[in-house]
């Protein structure tokens, strides 16, 4: 099952092709590195027009060359929301728009459950810039944001006002995912909905260095115990090479789907690009149980 965020309007990729992918960010043309793209380009002429091209080092890491200056951030809309991009030394831009597909889900998902009067606590884990968390408090949700980088919660806030949600109830912790959940669970706080986009690699409650494959079974777990006597979903995305959706279903299914009655699915999250419309680019997976 794939699912294509497709209804952007300030964003597309519009070619991809030897392992880069140009995108268009509001009317700013960047070029970024993408392994999955292992093709040729359809249009080779139209990534001249790149504002900034993301080149890779040998040693390690890279660097932005723009040919024009470019404001330090500037805005993108999806629908009510609002986002900040702004390019970074480690080729991200603050924001994933294929996301986009799983936050409309989420606010259908929340609307449905704010119109039986009942409410709806989310728990967005490794939250990052607050996409999920805008998303998810424009349906009527309240939201406990969770990451352990103070620069990305302090992004999520900026992005949540500049989406027009001043009246939003957002909580916002810096703060270890592991050790939160652990401490939620011994607090006995529940949650009518989880998301969590762990990453590859971190560190874990007592420092040590994790793998995701050795340590995600063990935490979605325990996160699962979080879940009220009426969950509405847990989404569980990935960015992982080689670790199939398969595989991160099967682990909902083992935890979540024991536990309450729903339905799990799981796929690749997928952009369209523009000069090749048959073809989707792959970018990243997930796996969601859902009431």
């Amino acid at each position: 099952m794939n699912l294509i965020a497709g209804r952007w309007k300030d964003y597309e990729i519009i070619d991809t092709g030897d392992g880069m992918k140009l995108e268009r960010w509001g009317d700013i043309l960047l070029s970024r590195p993408d392994p999955q793209v292992i093709w040729k380009a359809a249009n080779p002429s139209l990534w001249e027009k790149a504002h900034g091209v993301y080149r890779r080092s040998r040693s390690g890491g890279g660097q932005w060359d723009f040919t024009r200056k470019l404001p330090e951030k500037w805005t993108i809309t999806y629908d009510n929301l609002k986002f900040y991009v702004e390019p970074t030394g480690f080729k991200h831009t603050g924001l994933f728009p294929e996301q986009a597909a799983n936050w409309d889900w989420m606010r259908e998902a929340i609307k449905a459950r704010r119109l039986e009067g009942e409410p709806v606590r989310v728990l967005n884990l490794f939250g990052y810039t607050g996409g999920a968390t805008c998303a998810c408090a424009s349906a009527g949700a309240e939201v406990c944001h969770v990451d352990a980088s103070k620069g990305m919660v302090g992004r999520a806030k900026e992005n949540v006002l500049l989406s027009g949600l001043y009246d939003a109830r957002v909580r916002y912790l810096v703060d270890d995912a592991f050790k939160f959940v652990s401490r939620e669970v011994r607090r006995g706080n529940r949650y009518e909905a989880i998301i969590m986009d762990p990453p590859s690699y971190g560190r874990g409650p007592g420092g040590e260095v994790w793998k995701l494959e050795d340590s995600l079974y063990d935490f979605v777990c325990e996160a699962a115990s979080l879940l009220s006597d009426r969950p509405l979903f847990f989404l569980l995305n990935s960015y992982t090479t080689g670790l199939s959706a398969v595989v991160t279903g099967n682990i909902l299914s083992l935890t979540v789907g024991k536990r309450h009655t729903g339905v799990v699915s799981a796929g690749d999250l997928c952009l369209p690009v523009t000069e090749a419309p048959d073809i989707l680019l792959p970018c990243g997976s997930f796996a969601r149980w859902q009431a």
